[in-house]
């Protein structure tokens, strides 16, 4: 239970009822003003892939994916999605989407080696979004002005849930903040990495971190990421690696800053053979996703993931991820919770 989170003298804002209506209000609102503001129409997603094709994301490399065999198919083995990265871009080739457009999917995964606490689930739920963009837009200040619509949308929903929920004040910052992951380092060189990210997301309310995945002056990454979807090795702005990052936002009912998107600007032929050999994974060119780029066959792409369930989760001031999704939960976690005003679904 040393995962769990217990905020002092916590108070549901909203009842159960209430609590289901705010969760409709606004995945509703909030997806329609995501689709607007980056011009995306709405796709239908596949809960699992075929095993081997590369298709599926590998998160940091470690994670397990359920897997199960089908019958009809000579027991071939399908996984469930950890998220459609890849399965997004192999969409936009195949729906002939221009640049300046793009699709999203409600996404359903299961996550099972996921670490469960506060913001952690076996379920996890997002807005998987894609958008097709031309080789010059490939750059730190193209990934920024899609940073500041996607957070625009955060904001004008929150103002939604005040507007309908009297007793639920605003908190987030009128603007979102944006800094490197090498100059956070520097900022904090004595500080963990989850320390960093807390003290400029307390500093600021609102911030991106910039350059997740490639090694910073420390010989180390602020963040894994794998090598086949986001660059995380062009070089970027001040010669620093990285045209990805995390949205994060300091939500003080946890009194911590909690990462609601993870985004960037996808590999070309170029960085994904790069970021292959840097990982170690040089055998995944054979793979049938990573040939299509290989071969020019798929755009150049932005995309991401906003979790669902998060957002609704510090929209509607809640303290625990299980107060807004049902999931699995430890038995001891789950009484806890309820001896502490936060009892889970």
């Amino acid at each position: 239970m040393s995962n769990l989170i217990k905020p002092e003298h916590y108070e549901q804002l909203l009842d159960t009822q209430q609590t289901e209506q705010g969760i409709k209000l606004i995945k509703d609102f909030f997806q329609q003003n995501l689709s607007t503001e980056l011009r995306l129409i709405r796709v239908t997603a596949p809960l699992f892939v075929l095993k081997g094709l590369g298709i599926n994301d590998d998160l940091n490399g470690v994670e397990r994916a359920v897997t199960f065999p089908i019958k009809d198919l000579g027991d071939a083995k399908a996984e469930v999605v950890h998220s459609l990265a890849k399965w997004k871009r192999l969409s936009l080739a195949e729906y002939k989407v221009e640049p300046g457009y793009g699709i999203y999917a409600d996404m359903n995964a299961i996550r099972a080696d996921e670490e469960l606490d506060n913001l952690h689930s076996l379920y996890v739920d997002q807005w998987d979004w894609e958008a097709v963009i031309t080789r010059e837009q490939r750059n730190i200040d193209f990934l920024k002005s899609i940073v500041r619509r996607i957070y625009a949308a955060i904001l004008r929903t929150e103002f939604l849930v005040c507007e309908r929920y009297s007793n639920i004040k605003p908190f987030l910052p009128r603007d979102i903040f944006f800094i490197h992951s090498e100059d956070l380092l520097k900022m904090y060189p004595d500080k963990s990495v989850k320390e960093r990210e807390d003290l400029i997301t307390k500093k600021y309310g609102a911030v991106f971190i910039i350059g997740i995945g490639g090694k910073l002056s420390n010989g180390e990454p602020h963040d894994g990421r794998a090598p086949d979807y986001d660059d995380w090795t062009t070089e970027g702005e001040n010669g620093k690696p990285g045209l990805n990052g995390d949205i994060l936002i300091w939500y003080p009912v946890l009194d911590r800053a909690v990462e609601l998107s993870s985004m960037g600007i996808r590999v070309d032929k170029e960085s994904l053979l790069r970021q292959l050999a840097i990982s170690g994974k040089e055998d995944r060119k054979e793979l049938y996703f990573h040939k299509k780029l290989l071969a020019d066959e798929l755009p150049l792409s932005v995309g991401g993931g906003i979790g669902q369930s998060r957002l609704c989760m510090v929209l509607l001031h809640k303290a625990h991820l299980g107060e807004i999704q049902a999931s699995i939960w430890p038995c001891e976690m789950m009484r806890e919770c309820r001896s502490l005003g936060m009892p889970l679904i």
